[in-house]
């Protein structure tokens, strides 16, 4: 049975371990660690041709590793190892071991490639030495013809026998793996299987049954439109990877300061006490786990706080520049304002003290003129230099000492008046330029001229003829009457008008008849005065006169008239006494601005015949 069973089997297709006799002859078994079937498997294996045994005395290094080394003999005693001619001493309970034995190269090193090298299919390939990874042509341990022959390209048969089995092995995978997918024939729909039948032959024999049975099983009919009966469930996940290994430290003793971290404190509740404790504070405080956190402040704000800073000291710097830059203005403006009031004080000293001015004009020559004018008026008899010159040399021979003392005298009172109107003339010419540049002024300027003239002392102003009664900054009309738009346009025009007082006061209305006018029926003139005299009359008139209505100087041109003519009193007045607005120019600055704006030039000459003109005016008048 055992013969017909061996026949039938395939031969086998991996061998234990394939060695060549090179490597039977560098190998060494360590019989301490291999059994008995390991040996005689490896014995096995190794070449039947009788090795070469050294002769007696040369055996100092030879090691017997087989028992074709024995050649069915004893042990050597020469050989100081441990040695097992026919098995014999060699453990026989290590024969279901799996160990390997452990094998030796030639030079006493253990090869542990024998691990890797087992179980391996003909023509497979292990490289586990330093040499395998040098190529063939380095090689100097491989022989030329070897060396040769493993760059030989294969042989034309042996491709295609390669490519056959490579066809067949595939052909085989894919059939495997179609074999489910394809119907079996008797699985068609219409089909019918064919009927098996068994022999059963019952565990029990009962009395009156048959001992065997045959049974006829066939396959019951199955609808193809039946829903399968069998649910594909999810199988459950398998238990997951071990977890990683942690590594940790071997245990210490805890130190009191790692038990004072480590120490968590109780929950305390800032909303419910129930037993009503006293919490100390710090209690709370530990609780509130507040303090555990690290407080991380961001570089940002030390970076924008510096930022502001320099903005801050930049700014400064900008402020202190530009507060120099005013005390400097301020101090020159001062300093001009100074100069200017000491010229005004000047002035007008001198003109207390009696210095005539002539009138102001644009250019200097005009008031030169008017100087010599105003000169020729006050001394009419006397000649020009050049004719008091003429004459001075005539009789200069019959003048005395005196006379020409007081010649000189005169010659210096009149270069003395001639620099004093120099420098008038100089000084209002400074004025001019100043109020013309003041009208070419921007806004902006003449607000800061305004703000500098505000800032005068009230002495100043009062010497300049700037001083105002300050307006009362609180509203002058009532804000309960602006939601009349009648009342305020009613009293006011437009806003481009400069019309104040669009009508008289007391227009339409008896008031000013009342205010100079007593009525009859409260003691008019005509009940107080019926029954006097003319001197009681003067003397009531003078007792009563309150607006100076009885002296000359008071009464209405009309009235002084009517006197002078002998027509009588003046009329009664009815109203306030209004006045003529004056437009005479004694001073001719009118007609010298309109000359000025039609760009009429005088000259030398012109002013020299004005001059004469106007002293033979005054000479016949």
């Amino acid at each position: 049975m055992s013969a017909t069973l061996q026949s039938f089997l395939p031969a086998p297709k991996y061998s234990a371990l394939p060695h060549s006799r090179d490597d039977d002859e560098n190998d060494e078994y360590d019989n301490t660690e291999a059994g008995p079937s390991t040996s005689s498997s490896s014995s096995a294996l190794v070449s039947t041709s009788s090795p070469s045994i050294p002769p007696y005395g040369q055996r100092a290094a030879w090691r017997p590793r087989t028992q074709a080394d024995y050649a069915n003999g004893g042990a050597y005693p020469e050989c100081h190892v441990a040695q097992y001619p026919l098995d014999m001493g060699r453990n026989r309970s290590a024969a279901t071991s799996n160990k390997l034995a452990m094998r030796i190269d030639g030079e006493g090193n253990k090869r542990y490639d024998a691990i890797v090298k087992q179980s391996l299919r003909p023509g497979q390939t292990v490289q586990t030495e330093f040499k395998d990874l040098v190529p063939l042509s380095q090689r100097t341990d491989i022989k030329e013809k070897d060396r040769n022959s493993g760059f030989e390209r294969p042989s034309h048969e042996e491709v295609m026998s390669n490519t056959e089995r490579t066809r067949l092995a595939l052909e085989a995978i894919t059939k495997g793996k179609n074999k489910p997918v394809v119907p079996k024939a008797g699985n068609l729909p219409g089909q019918q299987q064919a009927a098996q039948f068994i022999r059963y032959t019952p565990a029990q024999q009962g009395a009156g049954n048959g001992t065997q049975r045959i049974i006829k099983m066939t396959e019951a009919q199955r609808d193809p439109l039946e829903p399968p009966r069998h649910r594909f469930k999810k199988t459950a996940a398998g238990p997951p990877s071990p977890p990683p290994p942690v590594l940790r430290s071997p245990p210490r003793k805890v130190t009191a300061q790692e038990q004072k971290d480590w120490m968590i404190p109780p929950a305390v509740s800032n909303w419910k006490n129930n037993k009503g404790y006293t919490i100390p504070l710090d209690k709370r405080l530990a609780a509130d786990a507040s303090g555990i956190q690290d407080v991380v402040i961001n570089d940002n704000f030390a970076q924008f706080a510096e930022a502001l800073h320099l903005a801050d000291r930049h700014a400064r710097e900008e402020v202190r520049q530009r507060s120099i830059m005013q005390q400097k203005l301020a101090a020159k403006e001062k300093a001009a304002k100074e100069e200017h009031l000491r010229n005004l004080a000047q002035r007008a000293r001198e003109e207390r003290a009696g210095v005539s001015s002539a009138t102001p004009s644009v250019l200097g020559r005009d008031d030169d003129v008017a100087s010599r004018l105003a000169d020729s008026d006050a001394r009419p008899t006397r000649a020009t230099p050049r004719a008091e010159g003429g004459m001075s040399a005539m009789l200069a021979g019959y003048r005395s000492d005196s006379d020409s003392d007081e010649s000189a005298a005169s010659d210096e009172e009149d270069d003395e008046g001639a620099r004093e109107r120099d420098r008038i003339r100089e000084e209002r010419r400074r004025e001019r330029q100043r109020e013309l540049r003041m009208s070419n002024m921007g806004i902006e300027q003449r607000t800061k001229q305004l703000l500098r003239e505000q800032n005068r002392d009230i002495s100043e102003k009062v010497a300049l003829g700037l001083a105002k009664p300050t307006a009362s900054k609180e509203s002058m009309t009532d804000s309960r009457l602006f939601n009349q738009g009648e009342s305020l346009a009613a009293g006011y025009g437009d806003e481009d008008s400069y019309n104040l007082y669009d009508k008289p006061l007391f227009s339409g209305s008896s008031a000013a008849a009342a205010i100079y006018r007593r009525p009859a029926a409260r003691g008019g003139a005509n009940d107080i005065y019926s029954g006097a005299d003319d001197t009681a009359l003067e003397e009531e008139l003078g007792k009563n006169d309150r607006f100076g209505l009885g002296q000359s100087k008071f009464r209405g041109v009309q009235g002084d008239a009517d006197r002078d003519s002998g027509s009588g009193s003046a009329p009664v007045r009815s109203g306030p006494v209004q006045f003529e607005k004056d437009t005479s120019d004694p001073f001719a600055i009118n007609q010298f601005l309109e000359d000025a704006k039609r760009g009429i030039k005088r000259t030398s000459d012109q002013d020299a015949d004005d001059a004469r003109k106007k002293l033979r005016d005054e000479h016949d008048s």
